[in-house]
């Protein structure tokens, strides 16, 4: 197979490889994944939102998910829950505005991405793990050309067009200087997994838990709870914040120790994933599309965690390219900017406004604002359960001057 040209070579087989690896698979093409790690492997990013259920529906791999989440450990979702200084506010998902699901998971991303991987390669993809692409050739117009290296040495593959889902590697970005900077400030988020029953607090474990620090609004904390008895626990800050800390576990804690509400949640825990670090992940592009390659999800742009957008974003992504990729391959040129990535950014913007308005504290003025009018607080539900492509809602059509007259009248 090697030698012949595939319809469409994948690079990274996390969420947006591995849906439109499916997607295209189940239109009957060949397809090549081709993923630099070997699965599992761990990845932060593991609060869905009830958006994605949709496009995991539209793979194909939605009775995979369902069928393996108890054996996984995937943990119920049906909303999120803010904290801030006493303050708790919760937003339940099923209660928002726009149409969809209104239920997710939150999940180990070293069994879900893994999941959803062979649920593409069992439509027919082909996956190769430990396989990197090093250079990429678009010289002849028949085919693009891709220089691969693993462990049984280099080898090519031929393609009639090529998505890049690589994520944080940003694969084609580098190869193709598409990189660049990120408007948001560069930032930190340090993180573990702790083993704990999280029995303190009067803690909802269908809910991701989002905490304010209670002197500094610009540093905030997740906690993400697994139905394995574990749960996700980080911290996000400017790079300033973290400088005194020697290590990723002082860091880590030293801050966490700063909040009594989420100790008193954790209770008695043990470390079951050693701390890490992930510095300045924000990214953009100039452009997510090219002469036969387009690029999906974190590859393009990475705006932050605190809403849980990345996999939304990428599997978002996949759903509108792959149906324009069908089309290429059918000689049909299709208009990408128009078709592709203006819809794309629409969300994009939207989580954009949000995610500004959190740091600079307008959107947590709305958030714990007491005195919640219900339809307003549906529509902001619906963005926060990942449905920022829905125009019909006035706060995407109009996002951030809806958001500053919301926070005017919050604050």
């Amino acid at each position: 197979m090697e030698e012949s040209i595939y319809d469409v070579v994948i690079i990274g087989a996390g969420p947006a490889g591995s849906t439109a690896a499916a997607m295209l698979a189940n239109a009957g093409k060949s397809v090549l994944v081709v993923e630099k790690q070997e699965f599992p492997r761990f990845s932060i990013g593991e609060s869905l939102l009830p958006q994605c259920m949709t496009f995991i529906e539209e793979a194909g791999l939605l009775d995979a998910v369902m069928d393996n989440a108890e054996r996984l450990g995937f943990q119920y979702k049906e909303g999120a829950a803010f904290y801030h200084n006493g303050n708790k506010v919760d937003f339940d998902f099923r209660k928002k505005s726009s149409e969809g699901p209104g239920t997710t998971y939150q999940v180990k991303r070293e069994h879900f991405d893994q999941l959803l991987a062979q649920g593409a390669a069992e439509k027919g993809a082909e996956i190769r793990h430990g396989v990197a692409l090093e250079a990429i050739d678009f010289s002849d117009p028949n085919a693009v050309k891709l220089n691969l290296t693993g462990a049984a040495g280099t080898s090519e593959a031929k393609a009639r067009f090529v998505l890049d889902a690589s994520g944080f590697g940003r694969v084609l970005p580098r190869l193709l200087s598409l990189e660049s900077p990120s408007d948001f400030p560069v930032r930190q988020a340090v993180f573990c997994h702790v083993k704990s029953e999280l029995a303190g607090g009067n803690f909802d474990r269908s809910k991701i838990l989002i905490t304010v620090h209670p002197k500094n609004p610009e540093i905030w904390y997740w906690l993400i709870p697994f139905a394995d008895g574990t749960a996700s626990i980080g911290v996000v800050g400017a790079s300033e914040y973290f400088a005194e800390s020697d290590s990723e576990k002082e860091a880590l804690w030293k801050l966490v120790a700063d909040e009594p509400y989420l100790l008193e949640v954790l209770g008695e825990y043990q470390v079951s994933r050693a701390e890490q670090r992930i510095t300045g992940y924000s990214a953009n592009v100039n452009c997510l599309f090219g002469d036969r390659f387009a690029l999906l999800g974190n590859a393009g742009e990475f705006l932050d965690p605190v809403f849980s957008s990345g996999v939304t974003i990428a599997m978002q992504s996949s759903s509108l390219a792959v149906p324009l990729v069908l089309k290429e391959l059918n000689d049909e040129p299709q208009n990408w900017q128009k078709l592709y990535s203006e819809p794309l950014r629409v969300g994009i913007t939207t989580f954009r406004a949000f995610v500004k308005g959190w740091y600079d504290t307008r959107f947590q003025d709305v958030i714990f604002y007491p005195h919640q009018q219900q339809q307003v607080k549906e529509m902001i539900c619906s963005i926060l359960a990942g449905y920022a492509w829905d125009t019909g809602n006035p706060y995407v059509r109009d996002s951030e001057r809806r958001l500053n007259v919301l926070a005017e009248l919050c604050g």
